[in-house]
């Protein structure tokens, strides 16, 4: 007969988030609600300092969003001639800096911009296409670009759009690539 050995790992080490997360369902259990979700919050905000610059979500929408993940997602990436895209982009790890106003921070980030043929020549760019300033009390994590491109006058076929966001608070920049088709023109009746 072999002998079994079972090796049983102890508990990491709590983390800040851990920490917060019991924290907060302690608030809660003793009636404190808003007491438990700042805890959530500022803890939620703090472990986002960590995180390295990126793009979390970039999708093209059918309209522009009324707010952070409240948009209706644009069935297929293709375009008729002349129509604008419209994109959803969430930037994730946002370095955020005292602010002018007392008591306040604020992030700051431009968006540049290229269009690419299908097979990667850029044809079109444009730096500062977007220009966002945030202000507030916290290091808020719900924060999401609209951005509107005018593609009139570009050929049916397939383009990419590439979007460089750059986190003018650290210097850092992460990009993200959406592909979409501008179908042929329909023929006149």
């Amino acid at each position: 007969m072999v002998p079994l050995m079972v090796l049983m790992a102890g508990p990491a080490g709590a983390g800040p988030l851990a920490e917060a997360a019991s924290k907060a369902e302690t608030l809660a259990t003793s009636g404190d609600t808003t007491g438990a979700h700042d805890a959530l919050r500022a803890a939620v905000g703090t472990f986002s300092a960590t995180l390295s610059f990126s793009i979390g979500k970039a999708v093209f929408v059918a309209s522009a969003p009324v707010g952070y993940a409240m948009y209706e997602p644009k069935p297929q990436p293709v375009f008729k001639p002349g129509e604008a895209l419209v994109s959803y982009v969430e930037p994730i790890g946002l370095t955020w800096k005292p602010a002018a106003a007392a008591g306040k921070l604020e992030t700051h980030f431009t968006v540049d911009l290229d269009i690419l043929s299908a097979s990667g020549e850029v044809l079109a760019n444009q730096k500062a296409f977007g220009n966002f300033t945030f202000t507030s009390f916290l290091r808020n994590q719900e924060i999401y670009a609209t951005l509107t491109t005018d593609v009139s006058g570009a050929a049916a076929g397939d383009y990419v759009l590439r979007f460089h966001f750059n986190d003018l608070n650290s210097g850092k920049s992460a990009s993200v690539d959406q592909k979409f088709t501008i179908a042929a023109a329909s023929p006149a009746p």
